[in-house]
């Protein structure tokens, strides 16, 4: 059995980021994910005036409840959504005028639900080139409160701003969801909210969310269920591979850990306990349809896995998946194709029939740290598997090659 340790949770590093920031008094995070998403993210903090001091396994943030400590900034966010998205939240509850900008890949991905949502509750934010999209400026004057519906089937992002900002507004917020992707990445939002003091509840379909402020603590980040899919697909892929990943077990917080449900479904042996999760290869790989809407980040662990099960693998109410980093459904069907593997897609769904991948074949990654991730899980029965960017891992994983590759080399 060969054990891993994953890097920490990248949704759970920009979440405790963001309540840090706002919370009285110093935080430390334990083991926060260290990557090109997550320095983007304390680098932005870092423009607006937040102490940000890291160290080896430790970072420590001094939180400022009443906002930036910088009147005007300008802030880059990379790649990064949660920078991209949160943010621009962030600051609305202070008093200051600043803009933020991002690469050319995330200045492609929507935000209007929650630009929308903001200019609701008062928040004087402008688009500066196209509706919708990074670049804009925020002219931030507080946060009265109040309620709003909000549409989150694009993002559930755009819905864990708003929660996290409502106890830094005045009177508190409602939140009525009319459509809502990735629920378990809001539940994530609602533990560590309550974690960092707090008061938010759900009824039906509305959340509320009172004016408490935030606390500081210290706080241990969970390593990520998303990488640590790529690893567990690998073990039930190879005959008499197992591994062993620590630190998520079944008082996880991550969603994503239920891909290894997809796997048991599929005839690997799982095993999940407080301490970790460890799966291991029975030799069978059975074909399914499965609804991957709640995990979706792993939708392409799976259909790099697929053509080596039995039947068809069909994955279904995955639309989201098209406004990620890249068209995700489309680009591992048009990487499958290339490899010579009947797929089928639809808006929302994409159905791989069994086969025998053949290279060589240089992956179209998109730019996208999961289409590489994923794939490298294909070409460990696919020789001649090359990726045209291989380096984009380091936006969640930059050590991800020389893991992997000491991993699958272990007797």
């Amino acid at each position: 059995m060969t054990v891993i340790d994953i890097p920490g949770s990248k949704s759970v590093t920009a979440r405790a980021l963001f309540l840090a920031a706002a919370a009285e008094g110093t935080t430390t995070l334990l083991r926060p994910l260290v990557s090109d998403d997550t320095e983007g993210f304390a680098e932005g903090l870092a423009a607006l005036g937040y102490e940000v001091r890291r160290e080896p396994g430790a970072w420590h943030i001094e939180g400022r409840p009443d906002g930036p400590g910088a009147d005007t900034a300008e802030v880059y966010c990379r790649d990064g959504a949660t920078t991209a998205r949160f943010l621009p939240t962030l600051v609305a509850a202070g008093r200051g005028a600043y803009r933020f900008d991002a690469s050319a890949q995330m200045r492609g991905r929507p935000l209007g639900p929650l630009s929308t949502a903001l200019r609701t509750l008062g928040v004087d934010l402008r688009h500066l080139e196209k509706e919708g999209h990074h670049p804009l400026a925020v002219h931030a004057h507080g946060v009265k409160g109040g309620a709003l519906t909000l549409d989150a089937g694009q993002s559930s992002q755009y819905l864990t701003a708003l929660l996290m900002l409502g106890p830094l507004t005045a009177e508190g917020l409602d939140i009525t969801v009319t459509d809502l992707v990735s629920e378990p990445y809001v539940e994530i939002t609602l533990a560590m909210m309550r974690a960092f003091g707090a008061d938010v509840r759900q009824e039906g379909r509305t959340y509320r969310v009172a004016p408490t402020g935030y606390r500081a603590r210290t706080y241990g980040v969970e390593p990520d269920a998303s990488t640590a899919s790529y690893f567990f697909a690998a073990a039930a892929l190879e005959p008499g591979r197992s591994v062993t990943v620590p630190g998520l077990g079944t008082g996880a917080l991550q969603g994503d850990l239920a891909f290894v449900d997809v796997l048991r479904r599929m005839g690997a042996d799982v095993e999940i306990t407080d301490s970790g999760t460890t799966v291991r290869s029975t030799g069978t790989l059975r074909g399914l349809t499965v609804n991957m809407r709640d995990i979706s980040d792993t939708m392409p662990t799976l259909a790099a896995l697929a053509p080596f099960a039995e039947g068809p693998v069909r994955i279904e109410d995955v639309a989201n998946t098209r406004v990620k980093e890249c068209d995700r459904l489309d680009a591992c069907a048009d990487n499958l194709r290339r490899l010579g593997i009947t797929v089928r897609t639809g808006p929302d769904w994409i159905e791989i029939h069994p086969g025998t991948p053949t290279g060589p074949v240089e992956i179209a990654t998109h730019g996208d740290h999961r289409i590489v991730m994923s794939f490298a899980v294909t070409a460990l029965r696919t020789p001649g598997i090359t990726f045209d960017d291989p380096g984009c891992v380091k936006k969640t994983f930059p050590d991800f090659h020389r893991v992997f590759d000491a991993f699958v080399h272990t007797p």
